[in-house]
Order: structure tokens, then C-alpha cells, then sequence
């Protein structure tokens, strides 16, 4: 199977990109190298995966060029190029574009595909909104600019299915964590902090927030176990992500404890639009996919730890 994974040397698209060509698979990836967080980052998980033979086509999706920059025999889709996360240094226009216009452009490419079996869209937990504890199939109530434009996007891809010109799902996943992880975000940040004996910024009230923080491993175990299920998923939203709930506060106990010391805290002001709640329902993945993550939240935290050191001490 020939497979184009876009955001290929982001934090999750690089370990799914890995997985693929493990199974076998023809796998081409794609990225802007987005200057949202370091380059170094993205340069490193570039030579993971052209150390196994996937090669990076850098290539930035709002172009409207795809097709002449792009292969025309992909198979499968899956898409994970994004602007991401909550930030404050984050435009709406960023949003926007990155994640509304970079996807219509991305379909209008794979509309072209004359042997494209499936459009995976990477979705996002923040599309429910503040709680996010819900099946498929309740009403989004997004509470940010970036769960509203990948409701947007995911429902661009969805329209496609439903008009019947694609086949196409969209997998909502939950609180990913592990090595390669952003830079920025909590984990990463939390054992960057403990080495550099820095202060970690902890956003008021969030150290009681409950996040079902999932191993990068089993949300990968999911997204790859759609191929062969095309009907099956077609026109599908499915949620991926662990159903064990943990607290904020928890994650740093977790980092603590691998780690063996104290990080110091500095606690700043709520972030608007940061979710209070994620406990993923995977029924329905579960039924669908046969998914089942595993990885406990300190298994996964003692891999992220020894990542970090093998790569930034």
C-alpha cells in the first residue's frame, strides 16, 4: 500500500509514519517544518524516518500546486498536519489556514487520486469542547480556535464521504503523550524542566484538570488498525485514547517519581479555552477497530523520560 502521512515529522505523525513502513506499506511523508516550535525537533525525527527509508517531501499545504508536487498513485491518506494546541502566539488566521484551507486543499489532491481507498482525518478531543467525555455521536460544543477549525476541517473531509466521492473517517484523539512529544507541551516541558532545574508554568485550577493521557504507542495501535476497513469506517468519527483518568497533577507526580527529584512550580494565570475534562469513550472503537490501549500512564512516562535524555543531555 502506497501512503502519504502529512505532518509526517510531528510528534504523532512521525511514530505512524514508523509503524506503516514496519507493516510493510510505501509510506511518503509530508511537512512544512512549521516554525511553531523548533526545527531541530522536526530535523531530528526527519532522520528517524529516512534512516528506515521514508522519504519527506517538504511541501506546505496551502499551496494550491499539490498535485504537481505530489504523487499520484497514493492509496491511503492520513492526515495530521496541523496548527496545533492552545496558544496565545497562535492567530485566528493560523488556525485558519492551517487547518481549514490546508485540508480543503488536501482533499481537492485526493479527489484526483484514481486509487485512494480511504481519507484518515486526524481529529481532536478539543472538538467537544470543555468536557470531553462523550460518544461520537453528541453535538461539538468547541470552546477554542483550534477545536473549531478542526471541527471544520473534519467535517470538509466527512462532507466528501457523504456525497460519496471518497471514502473517508475521522479519528478524535485524546491527550497523546510520549517521545517526541512538542516541545511545549506538558510532558516534554515537565522533564525539560526537571533537568534544566527550571520552573514548570502550571495554569491555575489546571493541577485538578482530568485528562485521559494516552501513550503515543496505543494511539498509534489505533489509527493504523483502519487499514482493511474501508466500509467499515467510511463516513465514521471514532474516538482514540485511553478511558483511565488522570489528573494534572498526577502527570507531574508521574515525572517526579521517573525522574527521582522535585520540579519547582511557578503557577500562572488560566488559559482560555483549555478543557477541564477528557475521559475518551472508545466504544465504538472498541466495537469498530478491536482497540484496546494499554500503556499505563507511568510506563509511558519512564519511555518519554528516557527518550528525552538519549536525545537533549
Amino acid at each position: 500500500m502506497k501512503i502519504l502521512v502529512t505532518g509526517a515529522v510531528g510528534f504523532i505523525g512521525s511514530h505512524t509514519a514508523e509503524r506503516l513502513k514496519h507493516l510493510g506499506h510505501d509510506v511518503v511523508g509530508l511537512d512544512n517544518f512549521s516554525p511553531y516550535y523548533s526545527e531541530s525537533l522536526k530535523k531530528l525525527n526527519e532522520r528517524d524516518l529516512e534512516k528506515i527509508g521514508i522519504q519527506v517531501i517538504k511541501k506546505d499545504l496551502r499551496d494550491t500546486d499539490l498535485k504537481e508536487s505530489l504523487p499520484s498513485d497514493i492509496e491511503y491518506i492520513f492526515h495530521f498536519a496541523a496548527q496545533p494546541g492552545i496558544s496565545s502566539s497562535s492567530s485566528f488566521e493560523d488556525y485558519f489556514s492551517n487547518n481549514i484551507i490546508a485540508t480543503k486543499n488536501l482533499i481537492d489532491y485526493a479527489l484526483k487520486l484514481p486509487n485512494l481507498k480511504l481519507f484518515v482525518n486526524i481529529g481532536t478531543s478539543s472538538i467537544y469542547g470543555l468536557e470531553a467525555t462523550f460518544p461520537e455521536d453528541i453535538a461539538p460544543k468547541p470552546a477554542s480556535h483550534y477545536g473549531v477549525t478542526k471541527l471544520a476541517a473534519e467535517q470538509l473531509v466527512l462532507q466528501k464521504s457523504r456525497e460519496k466521492q471518497l471514502k473517508a473517517c475521522s479519528l478524535r484523539l485524546y491527550s497523546v503523550f510520549g517521545p517526541r512529544e512538542r516541545p511545549e507541551k506538558m510532558y516534554t516541558k515537565l522533564i525539560a524542566c526537571g533537568f534544566n532545574q527550571e520552573e514548570f508554568p502550571l495554569f491555575d485550577g489546571s493541577a485538578k484538570h482530568l485528562r485521559s493521557f494516552t501513550y503515543v504507542d496505543d494511539i498509534v495501535d489505533g489509527v493504523v488498525s483502519v487499514i482493511g476497513k474501508e466500509n467499515l469506517v467510511d463516513g465514521e468519527v471514532i474516538n482514540l485514547g485511553t478511558e483511565i483518568e488522570h489528573t494534572t497533577q498526577d502527570g507531574i507526580d508521574a515525572v517526579e517519581k521517573v525522574m527521582d527529584m522535585i520540579i519547582k512550580i511557578n503557577h500562572v494565570e488560566a488559559r482560555a479555552g483549555d478543557q477541564w475534562r477528557t475521559k475518551a469513550n472508545i466504544d465504538k472503537a472498541r466495537k469498530l477497530l478491536n482497540y484496546n490501549p494499554e500503556t499505563t500512564l507511568l510506563e509511558g512516562v519512564e519511555k518519554q523520560v528516557s527518550w528525552y535524555k538519549e536525545n537533549f543531555l
